[in-house]
């Protein structure tokens, strides 16, 4: 069974009792595909290396602190460049954490269903600047429309900010922050109703395979347009920030302790072979948030139905 404990915020430390014994320590942030993947990291390593390993939830700067601290040994789905600045504090800096070199090519924009897209003529991000055009997202009737920019805490909803600023549309819609879940449940059901949704998204994630959605057009991502400066950092970081060119193309690394590859060099090479394909990534988001599966069922299937892939982590 499955040991799965919960992290206090601000410490990384578990809840006493016998998962502290546990050989591997596999953090888990609150998304689906990540949730999947963990629970496949857990199968191949306790029927196949023989170790007792328990899933801790944690945010991503929580799982970073446990790994550089040696109370949790991996992040299986880092996304960057949203968490550049804690790759660059325990890769870079404290050298304890190791980033896998086997990304995943992701995605990050602004998304409406296609059929909203074309009955609307809504294709550029130019597009949230036309009070007219964007007067169907006004789902409540107050006379300002909304646009999802994210879930508290998350790094991408802070920089979505930014760019609403940016591009100028902050002026034009209400901001809103509530959990993924929810906005995408929200998606689904206007989808269905042939309603106006809009908000941000990304790739690989299981709404691609769900529904048909058009990416809003942006200008290229240039360097000289991006100025980060985070909430923590500066109480005006909104004013002194910029982002007013596409994301830069994101990649999704598993990063693990540095401490493994002398106390278990075998979980350690597995985690440096590790590698996953988007859409796997998204099929597994699916199974868990859309199909209902439960996770631990969900990794014996899939550990299965992949044994090549599964050796080819293991191989030295």
């Amino acid at each position: 069974m499955t040991k799965y404990t919960t992290l206090m915020a601000g410490t990384a430390m578990a809840i006493a009792g016998p998962a502290m014994a546990a050989d591997i320590v596999i953090g888990v942030p609150n998304w689906a595909s990540v949730n999947a993947t963990a629970h496949v990291l857990e199968v191949v390593i306790e029927d196949n290396l023989g170790l007792d390993v328990e899933l801790q939830n944690g945010t991503n700067p929580i799982v970073f602190e446990a790994m550089d601290k040696g109370s949790m040994h991996v992040h299986p789905e880092v996304w960057m460049p949203n968490q550049q600045n804690l790759h660059d504090t325990y890769v870079k800096e404290n050298g304890t954490v190791v980033m896998n070199e086997n990304p995943v090519q992701a995605e990050q924009g602004m998304c409406v269903p296609t059929s909203i897209s074309e009955e609307h003529d809504i294709t550029s991000i130019d597009d949230l600047s036309d009070p007219d055009k964007m007067a169907i997202f006004d789902t409540d009737g107050d006379g300002t429309p909304e646009v999802w920019v994210g879930a508290p805490g998350w790094a991408s909803t802070v920089v979505e900010k930014i760019r609403a600023k940016s591009y100028g549309y902050d002026q034009i819609f209400e901001l809103t922050e509530y959990e993924e879940t929810i906005a995408y449940a929200n998606l689904a059901n206007a989808a269905t109703a042939g309603e106006p949704w809009i908000g941000f998204c990304y790739s690989p994630h299981y709404i691609f395979v769900t529904q048909d959605l058009t990416v809003l057009e942006e200008p290229p991502h240039d360097p000289a347009t991006w100025t980060i400066v985070q909430p923590t950092d500066d109480p005006d970081w909104l004013e002194k920030s910029e982002a007013s060119t596409a994301w830069n193309g994101a990649t999704l690394h598993l990063h693990y302790a540095k401490t493994l590859e002398e106390s278990y060099p075998e979980v350690a090479a597995l985690f440096r072979n590790y590698q996953m394909s988007g859409d796997a990534l998204s099929a597994m988001g699916k199974a868990l948030a859309v199909d209902g599966m439960e996770a631990a069922d969900f990794a014996r299937d899939w550990v299965a139905n992949n044994e090549d892939t599964v050796l080819g982590w293991l191989s030295n």
